[in-house]
């Protein structure tokens, strides 16, 4: 009978980092003979604290390690040479099966070409066409005979009216993109439809979202946002399933739709707000354009939303904040936002006639919920506002732009930006954490509640009452168990 000596016991070799230098350590099974001869290594020493024998990362330790243990154990550098596996900061859902509501395939960057009101000579109202120099478009404004060029204001016009900028689209169709001022009121919805999606890549099978859909949200009275956001989460919804056509997807059950966004939730990438917008407007489709009343989706599992706490700055942020600008345009807008509560769309739908400095109040006109209201109008504020009229002169609006109109968000949302940053605060804010701190910084002056909820112009006590969770109203006289060890 054949006999088969014993494999040899194995010390395996690992990486240690201690204080950023290498190491290595050595593990092997528990063997009286291998401790012995780890104790006789005068360039091995144990460690207390990782419990094991430990050589210093090199070569030459390597090698008298091999010729210390011949005969008696193998080495092994298996995890000595182990590649690090980083691991991603966000977390990984693992799904299953076909994924839908995916974002619809955007097309390649394209020049903007931006659109707003303009006076002409004798005082005529025109659309100024405006871009960043591309031969391609210049030459189709200049082949174009919708387009003129305006020698004063050394830029192409257009006249108004939405079927000239619809001429326009078809004209520029694949080598630009329009952008329209927010002076730019548009109530055509087969034009709306259209910049909204001319971003999208529309291959074969592409669904549309229907003109019903619009022209129904706007006789209902809808906010433009409203209109626009259910506009995208639908198109998403069509595209998802436009493999099956459109005539398939109007005959959807509940159970079709539950199943789709069920898909959005376990995505984990969406939020509870999206996945909320996205049944209501899917749901406003099946109701209110197909008629569809049977499809009530009360069986549709809307994720509920979790109780986040606002962003807010301390006083001394705020005060930074304000003083990080020399522009006084700049500095009465942002105080705006923090001395009356207002959202970043109210403050730049101010007009002169909203300021009511004899009762020191502000006029919010069609705020949230198109809902008018009064707040605070700050002393120190009202000064500044002054000053800012007599230097600046605004016409219509409180505030205007750079070659007059509107003032637009975008614009005030970099000015806020741009002040954070020169002031040193890292907290992630938005113009819209100066509201949040405004409520907070009144609660934690006594102001009750209800008052609050009023300058606000919350429909809800609810709604409110979120900020008494961020308050450090008293949290001063609360004492840490800790301390008292």
């Amino acid at each position: 009978m054949q006999h088969t000596s014993p494999a040899p016991p194995i010390v395996y070799l690992n990486l240690l980092e201690h204080e950023d230098r290498q190491f290595i350590r050595l593990w092997h099974k528990p063997n009286p003979f291998i401790v012995k001869r780890l104790k006789e290594a005068p360039w091995m020493k144990y460690s207390k604290k990782y419990k094991c024998f430990v050589m210093h990362h090199s070569p030459q330790c390597i090698e008298m390690t091999y010729t210390h243990f011949q005969g008696l154990a193998q080495l092994s550098t298996r995890y000595l040479y182990r590649p690090k596996r980083l691991k991603p900061d966000r977390l990984v859902p693992v799904l299953t099966g076909e994924q839908r509501g995916e974002p619809l395939e955007k097309l390649p960057d394209l020049p903007v070409v931006r659109l707003q009101p303009m006076l002409a000579g004798g005082g005529a109202t025109v659309i100024s066409v405006t871009f960043r120099y591309s031969k391609k478009v210049y030459e189709t404004l200049k082949y174009c005979k919708l387009a003129t060029w305006q020698q004063e204001q050394k830029c192409f016009a257009i006249p108004e009216g939405g079927q000239h900028i619809q001429q326009l689209a078809e004209e520029l169709e694949g080598g630009s993109w329009l952008w329209l001022s927010q002076e730019l009121v548009v109530r055509d919805v087969v034009l709306l439809r259209r910049l909204w999606e001319q971003t999208y890549k529309k291959g074969l099978g592409y669904l549309t979202c229907p003109i019903g859909y619009l022209e129904k949200l706007f006789l209902l009275n809808y906010s433009m946002n409203t209109i626009r956001t259910y506009h995208s989460l639908l198109l998403r919804f069509l595209n998802s399933y436009k493999d099956k056509g459109m005539e398939q997807v109007n005959a959807f059950t509940e159970e079709d739709i539950n199943q789709y966004h069920r898909q959005l939730v376990q995505a984990g990438r969406y939020s509870c707000s999206f996945v909320n917008q996205s049944i209501n407007a899917v749901k406003f489709y099946y109701q209110r354009l197909l008629g569809r009343h049977e499809v009530q989706l009360n069986k549709v599992e809307r994720p509920e939303k979790p109780d986040r706490l606002p962003t807010v700055l301390s006083k001394q942020e705020v005060k930074r904040i304000l003083e990080a600008t020399d522009n006084l345009k700049h500095r009465c807008m942002l105080q705006l936002l923090y001395a009356g509560g207002l959202r970043i769309g109210e403050v730049i739908n101010l007009r002169l006639t909203d300021v009511q400095s004899d009762r020191n109040l502000l006029l919010i006109r069609g705020g949230k919920g198109k809902k008018d209201r009064t707040t605070v109008l700050s002393q120190k504020l009202l000064e500044n506002l002054r000053q800012y009229y007599k230097e600046y002169r605004p016409k219509a609006w409180l505030f205007e732009g750079q070659f007059g109109g509107q003032y637009t968000a975008d614009s005030l949302r970099n000015v806020f930006q741009a002040c954070r940053k020169k002031a040193g605060v890292k907290t992630n804010a938005t113009p819209h954490t100066l509201r949040h701190s405004f409520a907070t910084h009144l609660l934690e002056q006594g102001t009750d509640l209800r008052y609050i909820q009023t300058l606000l112009g919350h429909r809800s006590s609810k709604t409110t009452e979120v900020y008494t969770h961020v308050t450090s109203y008293a949290l001063d006289k609360i004492v840490s168990p800790l301390d008292n060890l």
